[in-house]
């Protein structure tokens, strides 16, 4: 078993284009572009690179989520609390069923790992 390497993630190219984000909340699409890394013994845990445009739009996983951010800049305010302001280098943990609005004010892209629903 090897192990999957991508250097200078921040800046690396491969990542396909994606779709648009689900619920955009300015009525523009906002396109975003991903790299799926399959990675064994994972089972059904998702894990890649992901990239978003500027753009606000509604969070749409119901998993809880670990991500680090390479590069970009954005905002996220979690339903009912203060805005969170996260830029490159920032960690973030997202507990299942976390609700709120992304507001990405430079493109973003993150190192991620979305956990399975039991």
């Amino acid at each position: 078993m090897s192990i999957t390497v991508i250097s200078d993630a921040a800046t690396a190219t491969g990542l396909l284009d994606s779709g648009t984000v689900a619920r955009p909340l300015d009525g523009k699409p906002i396109s975003t572009r991903t790299l799926e890394v399959m990675l064994a013994g994972a089972g059904e845990h998702g894990t890649g690179l992901w990239e978003c445009a500027p753009g606000r739009f509604e969070r749409q996983l119901d998993n809880a989520e670990v991500m680090h951010i390479l590069s970009g800049a954005c905002i996220f305010t979690p339903t009912g609390q203060a805005p969170v302001r996260i830029h490159a280098g920032d960690t973030l943990f997202f507990p299942r069923n976390t609700t709120g609005i992304w507001e990405i004010t430079e493109t973003l892209r993150k190192v991620y790992v979305v956990l399975a629903l039991d």
